[in-house]
């Protein structure tokens, strides 16, 4: 079983890298990263914090949308297609087809999600020109070029000389640049100076990130629960209708909860994805707490769970070919 599901998260993998819409997606972000800066820098003493939010703000509508597109498609393309058909011919179980599925996309979706991330820490550490007295900070700006020239140089070489396939590569090749470039931004400093403790690169959007990425990994469960029964256009409704009632569950259940038996079921189904965000500790300058790292794992994981056990109770009905 372990080496089926391997090979179907595998193959799942692969298929949502090659996707158009998987780079266009993640090109799109970065781009929106890259402009951020001049976006933010009309708003007085608040700067940094907008930029930070903004930031957020883009990885997480960027993992959205990876997420239901590609789970939607990794399901009902192959129903739609009959392809399924063949697959489940073979030993090869309905849970073990829906976690393998799930498996792969939440692969790729991570793998998008670091390269979102770096590009989103690179972009608050170059942070946003206040004033003209204020200098660029140009390790940042020097160390995207060569990332960029690098990736796209050898992603040519690579497609020309072995047929690799171009977006996939790109995005693959992306994230080992973007490694060894963030690495050398955290020992030097705006000055190009060997100095760890003054990288401007603070541990608050990693914790902010890592809490945004488990909240895209539940709506990818949720993509995956709908795409069992339904096609992309219901699913992509579905995903984001859930999504939107999540992020008001408290006021739409959480007031109702005490009185009535409705709401208490809603703010049970419904995941509430308020306990991601943190909008709140960016504007009144708090820190995360690790404890609350866990505990949203903790409450990811369980969510996540259960629509997966759904998802596989509900495909297993469902009548293929």
């Amino acid at each position: 079983m372990i080496y089926r599901l391997y090979i179907i998260g595998k193959n799942t993998f692969t298929e949502t890298l090659r996707q158009p819409i998987y780079a266009v997606i993640i090109t799109l972000a970065l781009f929106l990263f890259l402009m951020s800066p001049s976006i933010t820098m009309y708003s007085l003493d608040e700067d940094i914090k907008l930029l930070r939010e903004l930031g957020l703000s883009t990885l997480f509508l960027a993992g959205l949308f990876i997420a239901i597109f590609s789970a939607a498609g990794a399901v009902t393309e192959e129903i739609e297609t009959k392809t399924i058909t063949t697959v489940l011919s073979k030993p090869i179980r309905r849970p073990t087809f829906i976690l393998g599925k799930f498996c792969g996309v939440t692969a790729a979706i991570i793998l998008a999600h670091y390269i979102c991330t770096i590009a989103m820490i690179l972009v608050i550490r170059h942070g946003v020109l206040e004033s003209a007295s204020d200098e660029h900070d140009w390790p940042v700006i020097v160390t995207t070029i060569v990332v960029v020239t690098a990736t796209l140089l050898l992603t040519a070489l690579l497609n020309y000389t072995y047929d690799w396939n171009f977006p996939s590569t790109a995005i693959a090749l992306t994230a080992i640049f973007a490694t060894f470039g963030v690495i050398f931004l955290c020992l030097i400093d705006k000055e190009w100076r060997f100095n760890p403790h003054n990288n401007t690169i603070v541990t608050f959007d990693l914790y902010g990130s890592l809490l945004l990425l488990l909240a895209v990994i539940l709506l990818v469960a949720l993509a995956i629960l709908f795409s069992t029964r339904f096609n992309i256009v219901l699913t992509l409704t579905c995903c984001i209708g859930v999504f939107f009632l999540g992020l008001i569950s408290d006021y739409v259940f959480g007031r109702f909860a005490q009185d009535h038996l409705w709401a208490k079921i809603g703010k049970i189904l419904v995941p509430n994805f308020q306990v991601f965000w943190i909008s709140d500790a960016i504007y009144e300058g708090s820190q995360i707490p690790v404890n609350y790292l866990i505990i949203s794992a903790v409450y990811a994981v369980l969510y996540t769970a259960g629509i997966l056990m759904g998802a596989i109770a509900l495909f297993q009905r469902r009548q293929i070919g």
